[in-house]
């Protein structure tokens, strides 16, 4: 879909469709009071009879409203006036775009975007209703063998700015929200890919494709080089697949070379088994997700090429399977991670943070400013906060800030878990230097705390993404979270956030 920005009177654009809202106490918008001027009242008559409510994602379509130079015009419910706050703003603009498509419109203008959110400027409501509107028509249809080619879709959507003072902002925000959207669809397309297809062996040629495109720096370590530096934390998970495991390094220059990095880690589990300690049958099938983590980062580091972010970024993908073959780890095997500390594996199925460990001490050659790990790590996590918010621990507490801060403003959000040394003991092993499990309880919780042991020489942060990078159920798919969380994250860094 392509997009552009333009300031001027709905009632004098010529498209297949005008977009305008009503409130729920069926108060025109703005824009929707300019039409209804130019059309001598027609559109307040039919929300005056009932034919609109106004109801929070509701839409009435009208074709040939008089006065006005296009096809059709679409209203969209936003719900009451004084609860319109961000979740309804993005509520409106998919029920539009899902209307628009249903129309057959080949394009259209949006004039929702003029609508004041609270806390938030032109640049948010731009930037939102493109990852809205990339999100509510994203299809992965490529396995599909029979194809609706002739389906007419909504190909350009134009977004009013009611303020020329404002095109600039806007135009900016217009080219962060493409390139979110399409870190997003990214990161989506490698997580709905089964796993016979998505291997370590093809996220590394999607991150050496991604960096060709984007003039990104790249090296892929195989498993002999892991071997040599000591990775054998990361290996212990590989080791029972046929599949060889890869060690994925991106790099992005933005700053100068002087500047330290952010660290980007994405846990790369193609596909989890469980290993020995194989997972129950139902729904095995959504594991090829376990490697949401890296397709985000990768998404993540994909926008902020995209945009050209003044930051030095780094992005490092520990790919592997975690399968139970003849050669796999077995409960109570001790391996020695690339930091030199001992782990006694209790649980094969707990591998994600045997592949992390060994990541986050791999960071440290970067002598990096901050690292964030991404992982779809613990089902504790998804139980405890379902699939509203991700995890968020931190041995910083102005870079948990921070984080919240991008995810409220993404309204991709995380919830601050706590990572406190009275959690450490759960770790504690008789015959090693830790346990890679510590028990039933706080799962999530002695997750961290065991990645917390690799991460003491930099800021870190860990985001637990079980709940929020997947969606089951009928509509099944991989969501793009945190994509956008770490975007916004990346824009603050950078200064382009106020």
């Amino acid at each position: 879909m392509e997009f552009s920005i333009k300031s001027g009177s709905p009632e004098k654009q010529r498209s297949a469709c005008v977009v305008v809202g009503v409130f729920e106490s069926r108060r025109l918008t703005l824009a929707a009071e300019l039409l209804d001027k130019a059309a001598g009242g027609y559109i307040g008559d039919i929300v005056r009879r009932g034919d609109m409510e106004g109801k929070s994602g509701t839409t009435l379509l009208l074709h040939k409203v008089p006065g006005t130079l296009c096809d059709r015009v679409l209203l969209v419910g936003l719900g009451k006036e004084k609860d319109f706050r961000e979740k309804e703003f993005t509520q409106a603009i998919r029920a539009a775009i899902k209307a628009l498509h249903e129309t057959g419109a080949l394009d259209a203008s949006i004039f929702l975007t003029e609508l004041a959110v609270k806390k938030h400027d032109i640049a948010w409501r731009i930037r939102q209703t493109v990852i809205a509107a990339r999100d509510a028509t994203y299809r992965f249809e490529q396995f599909k063998s029979k194809k609706d080619e002739n389906r007419r879709s909504l190909r350009r959507l134009t977004l009013g700015v009611e303020r020329r003072n404002e095109l600039a902002q806007a135009e900016e925000a217009l080219i962060q929200g493409q390139a979110i959207a399409a870190g997003m669809a990214l990161a989506k397309d490698l997580g709905n890919l089964p796993a016979n297809v998505c291997n370590p062996a093809y996220l590394a040629s999607r991150a050496q494709a991604l960096a060709d495109e984007l003039g990104l720096e790249c090296e892929i370590l195989e498993r002999a080089d892991m071997e040599k530096l000591g990775m054998n934390a990361l290996l212990s998970v590989a080791n029972g697949a046929r599949q060889p495991p890869k060690l994925i390094v991106l790099g992005y220059r933005g700053a100068r070379i002087n500047d330290k990095p952010l660290v980007l880690i994405g846990k790369g589990i193609t596909f989890d088994s469980g290993g020995i300690s194989l997972k129950p049958g139902a729904d095995m099938d959504e594991m090829k997700y376990d490697m949401c983590g890296a397709a985000s980062v990768l998404g993540a580091l994909a926008a902020a090429a995209r945009m050209k972010l003044s930051l030095n970024l780094k992005a490092i993908i520990p790919a592997s399977e975690n399968m139970p073959g003849g050669n796999a780890s077995r409960p109570g095997d001790i391996v020695t991670s690339l930091s030199g500390q001992t782990i006694e594996i209790l649980n094969t199925d707990a591998e994600g943070r045997l592949l992390l460990c060994d990541a986050l001490s791999y960071a440290e050659r970067f002598d990096p400013d901050t690292v964030i790990d991404v992982a779809t790590l613990t089902g504790a996590c998804a139980v405890a906060l379902g699939g509203v918010a991700s995890g968020l621990f931190a041995n910083r507490d102005n870079l948990a800030r921070d984080l919240i801060a991008a995810g409220d403003e993404a309204h991709d959000r995380v919830w601050h878990l706590p990572l406190w040394d009275d959690y450490q003991e759960l770790l504690k092993s008789p015959f090693a230097d830790m346990a890679n499990v510590g028990g039933r309880w706080a799962g999530a919780v002695t997750a961290a705390c065991f990645l917390s042991r690799f991460a003491k020489k930099f800021d870190w942060a860990h985001l637990d993404i079980a709940g929020t990078a997947w969606k089951s159920g009928k509509d099944k798919g991989a969501t793009g979270r945190p994509v956008a969380l770490l975007a916004h994250y990346l824009l603050q860094r950078a200064g382009k956030l106020n």
